[in-house]
């Protein structure tokens, strides 16, 4: 499988969503993102990656709040409120899910 920025947005653009599922494979589901003036989004039942695309702002994960631009990967465990706020109208980024529901369990 191979997707490109461009080819991502694209289908994104077609679908007229801000978000569109390109790949899964087990428990892995890849989306490609990008909301309009504001991110809507809830917490997640599983664990979730972002690598921003294109793009800057600030990102809410829990109780921290950091900025970030293109290239920067931001990990969301399952079920923690996080958003992105105060980003350009550039900004779009892929979407990695994986794991089970409620998030993978940390090894002690």
């Amino acid at each position: 499988m191979h997707f490109q920025p461009s080819d991502a947005l694209e289908f994104l653009k077609d679908s007229q969503k801000e978000f569109v599922e390109l790949f899964n494979h087990g428990s892995l589901s890849v989306e490609v993102y990008k909301p309009e003036l504001t991110d809507l989004q809830t917490p997640h039942n599983r664990d979730e990656i972002y690598v921003v695309i294109s793009g800057s702002g600030k990102f809410m994960n829990g109780n921290r709040t950091v900025e970030f631009k293109a290239g920067d990967f931001l990990f969301v465990p399952a079920g923690i409120e996080h958003r992105f706020i105060n980003f350009t109208n550039d900004f779009s980024t892929w979407v990695f899910f994986y794991g089970p529901d409620g998030g993978e369990a940390i090894e002690k």
